[in-house]
């Protein structure tokens, strides 16, 4: 290597390394290294631990950001996983050095990488996250953090200790629809007046568990020493106690922690009904249906919220609706839905449509909204005013790992640092605690701090 291309590597590697050093500041200050000469758009070296579905999709994803180079593959499924992803790997360019033990990478990968992307099963999440951020990497972690709160509080810790950057994979937070919603919307034109209630929910249909090729089989010996006892468990982990959270964490988790970004503040109880009503409690250990009921405590005063998870229909699938008194925004990370519903008592919306907020509705459906015969006791059917912000097209993860890879560079702060990640696992991890203990069960603001 040439001395003008070492000296180019290392003054790339001394920003990342100085972006790191500052950790929590670039949360607080993301453009003072830019401000500073420090800050360039230069390669980020990522190595991918865990390359599952999840780990593809989000792998895929960050394929699509310029800037972000793969230089290693590690999963235990040699025979599968790890073959599949390392030839996606170099289909586009990217290196592709493979391992089986994370130690094994971190050790041979060392001043190699920048970023590790982590998307193992839940149990391993606070163990991986934690060796990376001490081996001097910054972290962007699947959600939930852990099964269990007390590593997850371990992790939120390193990333202070450590100073480096840990990011929680909500990526609603960065999706720029409900950056939108929340900013302008609930914010700023506080467009549904007194929130009082919320109601979500994910509805999937029956499945199948996941099976695997049989030549393909993960031995024995591998298996255990990674926590599994055959491999049914590991394909199917989110059902089993210990190593995953079953639907309400895998799938609610992502839309009650949207509740509390939109209402403001953290529950302060919930109670639920669940259980395995369908599958096999052999294989099926976490509850395959919940209903939940949480209390928010807000200035305006109370919120109410309904999210129920079923894996047996999948009837108007996933989406989130706010109501106030002067409206209700329904939003969903699909495409399909995103619509704010305005009542026929509140103020018009003309200014909000002026100014981009909102569009206005469609002609037929005010119309048919007006010329609505009903009865006394009903109200009419208000017509809907589209949510003017799409994602553009790109796969729902691109926007929050592209925040993950900007606040690297320091040009941005994270939208779900290990601390709201944290909040969001001490709510839903109590879910399954409110079912099992068949009562309402309350927080205490101090379970939301680390």
């Amino acid at each position: 290597m040439s001395d003008e291309k070492k000296n180019e590597r290392m003054d790339r590697r001394s920003f990342l390394r100085s972006t790191a050093a500052v950790g929590a500041g670039l949360a607080i200050a993301p453009r003072v290294l830019a401000q500073a000469g420090g800050a360039k758009p230069d390669d980020i070296n990522v190595a991918l631990l865990g390359a599952g579905q999840q780990g593809q999709a989000l792998m895929e994803a960050a394929l699509k950001i310029p800037g972000v180079r793969f230089k290693a593959v590690c999963d235990i499924w040699e025979a599968y996983n790890q073959r599949r992803i390392s030839r996606y790997m170099a289909r586009y360019g990217h290196e592709n050095n493979t391992y089986v033990d994370y130690k094994e990478m971190l050790d041979k990968e060392k001043g190699k990488i920048d970023a590790v992307i982590v998307a193992t099963p839940d149990f391993w999440h606070a163990e991986h996250a934690i060796a990376c951020m001490e081996a001097g990497l910054h972290v962007y972690c699947e959600k939930e953090m852990s099964n269990e709160l007390a590593k997850a509080k371990q992790m939120v810790e390193a990333s202070k200790r450590t100073g480096k950057l840990l990011q929680i994979g909500h990526q609603r937070r960065s999706n720029p629809r409900y950056i939108h919603c929340y900013e302008k919307l609930i914010k700023q034109a506080n467009i549904l007046g007194r929130m009082t209630t919320v109601n979500g929910q994910w509805n999937r249909s029956a499945s199948e568990d996941l099976g695997w090729p049989e030549k393909a089989a993960i031995p024995d010996d591998v298996l255990a020493k990674y926590g599994f006892k055959n491999m049914a468990q590991f394909r199917n982990w989110r059902w089993y106690k210990g190593l995953g959270g079953g639907p309400i964490v895998d799938l609610g988790s992502h839309q009650i922690d949207i509740y509390s970004w939109f209402i403001g503040s953290n529950p302060r109880s919930v109670m639920a009904s669940g259980g395995t009503d369908y599958y096999d409690k052999a294989t099926h250990e976490w509850y395959d249906t919940i209903l939940s009921v949480f209390e928010y405590d807000t200035p305006k005063g109370v919120v109410r919220a309904f999210y129920q998870v079923l894996t047996t229909n999948s009837a108007q699938a996933y989406y989130e609706q706010f109501m106030g008194n002067e409206g209700t925004l329904v939003i969903s990370e699909s495409a399909s839905r995103g619509q704010v519903y305005r009542e026929p008592t509140a103020p018009e919306w003309d200014k909000w449509v002026k100014l981009g907020f909102v569009n206005e509705p469609k002609k037929e459906e005010v119309k048919a909204a007006a010329d609505a015969v009903l009865d006394v006791r009903e109200t009419a059917a208000p017509p809907a005013y589209e949510i003017p912000v799409t994602m553009e097209g790109k796969p729902y993860h691109q926007p929050h790992l592209e925040n993950f890879f900007n606040a690297i560079r320091g040009k941005e702060k994270l939208n779900c640092p290990g601390e709201i990640g944290y909040e969001c696992a001490v709510t839903v991890l109590k879910v399954n605690e409110a079912v099992e203990a068949a009562c309402k069960l309350e927080f205490k603001p101090e379970e939301f701090h680390v």
